[in-house]
């Protein structure tokens, strides 16, 4: 492999695609194989008898998978990324999104053209239909653009409608916004959103689970749902037919215990009888505006609704302000030292998820009570901000 190749995938993510590049092997099915053996590496030495050690593999199974993974070709993989300028991380990876990590069925590995920051953890989705109304696609732009001015990431799926409207608004707002595809990044779909996604890449990142060459084919789209659920603190539906596949991300979203929001529509429209059902049965709260987004992220949201009326001027040098803290906050904050520490290291002595605590750090971020330091490690400021 040449030095160039290397550069765009660690050695643990070159591991990692063997094992994504191995028939029968899906997420749930590799993360048992990881608590099994340790890793992705110390797996690659087990044979037909030893891999029926692991939870729901058998004898069959265990011989596809053995002879898959032995012959499975990772250059050609590896040359294609490195041909569109993609690069390719694994949850061992410091630049793999932490949100993600620690959904119960994270990305065996994952393709990424653009940036990923640390500051994409402040996101929202926002979902829809593909073929929606003018009020949709108005609706879709607004949030996006309200979203991107408050400095909040704007997640989508790069699809026709709800989507491309949502990553546009985000983009007019000088924003950052991230695309989960479902299918491979050596291509764009749908077609007509290739300058759309050249945007995105230079304002965020194209992202994709799929090897580069998978197709659009419908039953990439449930899987690519899933991330653009765990990606977020929070999902927005705008316009969804019963069917529809947003609300398949709604219902990850409360899975991965995020906020799910909608945006009520006609009684009488075919295009909000999904939205406004999630509404009705209390499984989305009804939002009219981006602040009403933002009430439901906390003292968070607070915070980012003041910096908007104070026209987003940073106070760098002005006393924080006097806001009591939460329960969760006080908790992390009396862990929070002069030591580094990693979100994993904190949720563990919290004993708390590790996306709870994700979310309580970007408040304490905001409030000047804690500092991120390169690698996703998190300290107390010498002295408040």
């Amino acid at each position: 492999m040449s030095t160039d190749l290397a550069a765009i995938a660690s050695p643990a993510a070159i591991d990692h695609l063997r094992w994504s590049l191995t028939a029968e092997v899906g997420p749930i099915l590799f993360r048992r194989i990881i608590e099994h053996f340790g890793s992705a590496q110390a797996a690659f030495g087990a044979g037909v008898q030893t891999l029926q050690g692991v939870e729901g593999i058998g004898p069959t199974l265990a011989e596809r998978i053995a002879r898959s993974r032995d012959t499975a070709d990772i250059e050609p993989e590896l040359a294609l990324a490195h041909k569109h300028g993609v690069r390719i991380l694994c949850p061992e990876d410091e630049g793999f999104p932490r949100l993600l990590r620690h959904i119960p069925d994270p990305p065996i590995c994952l393709y990424v053209r653009g940036e990923l920051r640390p500051e994409d953890w402040l996101s929202i989705a926002v979902v829809g239909a593909r073929r929606c109304t003018i009020y949709g696609r108005e609706q879709a732009g607004r949030f996006g653009h309200q979203l991107g001015l408050r400095g909040i990431t704007v997640i989508s799926g790069l699809a026709r409608g709800v989507d491309g409207e949502a990553h546009k608004g985000a983009l007019t707002a000088g924003g950052r916004t991230l695309a989960v595809l479902g299918n491979g990044l050596a291509s764009i779909y749908p077609p007509e959103h290739r300058e759309l996604a050249a945007r995105i890449a230079e304002n965020g990142a194209l992202i994709s689970e799929l090897p580069m060459t998978t197709s659009p084919a419908r039953e990439n789209f449930l899987p690519r749902n899933r991330l653009i659920a765990g990606l977020s603190l929070g999902v927005l539906v705008i316009e969804a037919a019963r069917r529809s596949g947003s609300l398949s991300t709604a219902a990850r979203a409360s899975e991965y215990n995020r906020e799910v929001f909608a945006l009520p529509g006609r009684v009488d429209s075919e295009f909000s009888s999904g939205t406004n059902a999630l509404i009705r049965d209390q499984h989305a709260k009804l939002v009219a505006c981006v602040d009403d987004i933002l009430d439901e992220l906390g003292e968070a949201g607070e915070i980012l609704k003041k910096e908007a009326e104070a026209g987003g001027q940073a106070q760098d040098d002005a006393a924080p302000p006097r806001l009591n803290l939460s329960e969760d906050e006080r908790d992390v904050y009396a862990i929070l030292s002069r030591e580094e520490q990693s979100i994993e290291m904190i949720a563990e002595a919290a004993g708390k998820p590790a996306s709870r605590i994700a979310s309580t750090l970007i408040t304490l971020q905001l409030k000047g009570l804690v500092r991120q330091l390169p690698g996703g490690r998190f300290v107390r400021p010498a002295k408040p901000k």
